[in-house]
């Protein structure tokens, strides 16, 4: 389970970034295409935040959606998987959202 270690880096970080303030709320921004599942973090971020100035915040999940570039036509459009087929019936396609996972923003207080 790779979560557990995204989890706890999650921590670490936020951590790192607080200089001992208590964290009240973390933001991640997970998209769709990157192989994480919220959920698993969400219970995995608990676990990890446990006796850190982490522990207790609350945690916000925003996922993104995956989308790609046609490079034939220039389009954009929503992709559920990192391939895809565009309108114009190219298949060559650029990812251009959804596989990120980072730290949109954390409340300490």
């Amino acid at each position: 389970m790779h979560e557990l270690s995204i989890a706890n880096s999650v921590v670490e970080i936020c951590a790192e970034q607080a200089h001992g303030a208590r964290v009240r709320r973390v933001t991640l921004e997970i998209g769709q295409l990157s192989a994480v599942m919220p959920e698993a973090i969400r219970f995995c971020f608990d676990v990890c935040a446990k006796d850190t100035v982490v522990e207790g915040a609350a945690l916000e999940i925003v996922e993104m959606p995956g989308q790609a570039r046609c490079l034939a036509c220039g389009a954009t459009l929503d992709v559920a998987v990192p391939f895809g087929q565009c309108a114009c019936g190219s298949e060559n396609l650029e990812l251009i959202s959804g596989q990120q996972l980072k730290i949109r923003q954390m409340e300490v207080g």
